[in-house]
C-alpha cells in the first residue's frame, strides 16, 4: 500500500513525524509532501497567483511552497505520477479539528482533497490543553491511529468521504474509547477581534477566542467525546446540500 502524508503544520512539525510514524506502521512505502510553512486555517485554498516550488528534503520527502491542498494535488498528479497513492493521511494535527473548525482547517483539507481525487483519506489532530499545549500527548494519536485505519479500511470507504479522527488531551492508556460522532458546533460568541497597537501607534488585530468554560457538547459530537477522553471518528462529505431545504426550496420556486 502507497501512502502519501501531508499536514499544514508545515515540513518541520513534530506532527508530521506521527504522521509518518502511523503511515509506517501500515506500510513501507511512504512518502511526504508537506507545506514549506506553516499553512494553519488555510482551509482548501489553491495556490493560483503564484508559482509551486518544490524543495526535495531526503528520500521520499518533499516541500512544497503552497497550501496543504497544492501539496496533494503535486504528490498525486507530478511527484507520484504513474501510480497514485492507496491513501492520504493529513495531520497529525496540534490541536483538535472538530466542530466547526473543519471548515477552516487545512489538515481537513488535504484529507478533503485526497477524497474529491478519488483516494481513501483520513484527517488526524492530536487535542491538547494551555499547559501541554507546546507538547501534546502525541504518542495517543502514534498508538491508537494506526488499528483505527486498519478497521476502517478493512470494512471499505465509500467514494468522496474522508475520515475525521480527533485523538483526546490525554496519555494513550488513559483513553476511555472510541466513538463514532457527528461534527459539532460552538457558540460563535467565543469568536473575538483582539484590538492591539503597534510601537508608532497604529492599529493591528488578531483573530482571538475568548477564554471561558465551556459548556457541555451534545451527546454524540465530536466535541463532546473529546471532553470525555475519547477518539472521535467522524466521516464528512464535500456534498455540503442541505437535502431538507432544497425540498422547501424546489416547492417554492415550483
Amino acid at each position: 500500500m502507497r501512502i502519501l502524508c501531508t499536514n499544514d503544520d508545515g515540513i518541520h512539525a513534530p506532527g508530521l513525524q506521527v504522521v509518518e510514524q502511523i503511515a509506517r506502521a501500515l506500510s513501507d512505502d511512504v512518502w511526504v509532501v508537506a507545506p514549506e510553512f506553516d499553512q494553519s486555517g488555510v482551509s482548501h485554498s489553491l495556490s493560483l497567483n503564484d508559482p509551486l516550488r518544490m524543495r526535495a528534503v531526503d528520500e521520499r520527502r518533499f516541500a512544497i511552497k503552497g497550501t496543504p491542498t497544492d501539496c496533494v494535488i503535486m504528490g498525486v498528479r507530478h511527484i507520484l505520477d504513474g501510480r497514485a497513492p492507496d491513501l492520504i493521511l493529513s495531520g497529525v494535527n496540534r490541536g483538535q479539528n472538530a466542530a466547526e473548525d473543519v471548515t477552516y482547517s487545512g489538515t481537513i483539507a488535504g484529507a478533503l482533497e485526497g477524497a474529491i481525487l478519488g483516494i481513501p483519506s483520513f484527517a488526524l489532530s492530536q487535542g491538547y490543553s494551555a499547559g501541554n499545549r507546546q507538547n501534546p500527548h502525541w504518542d495517543t494519536a502514534a498508538t491508537h491511529g494506526p488499528g483505527i485505519i486498519r478497521k476502517v479500511l478493512a470494512e471499505g470507504m465509500p467514494r468522496d468521504i474522508l475520515v475525521n479522527i480527533n485523538f483526546p488531551d490525554c496519555p494513550p492508556d488513559a483513553v476511555k474509547g472510541i466513538e463514532i460522532t457527528s461534527q459539532g458546533k460552538r457558540d460563535a460568541e467565543w469568536l473575538r477581534i483582539d484590538a492591539r497597537h503597534d510601537g508608532r501607534g497604529n492599529p493591528y488585530y488578531w483573530i482571538a477566542f475568548a477564554r471561558s468554560a465551556r459548556p457541555p457538547s451534545p451527546p454524540g459530537t465530536d466535541l463532546q467525546a473529546l471532553r470525555e477522553e475519547r477518539i472521535s471518528v467522524t466521516p464528512l462529505r464535500f456534498d455540503m446540500t442541505d437535502a431538507t431545504f432544497k425540498a422547501r426550496l424546489a416547492e417554492l420556486f415550483v
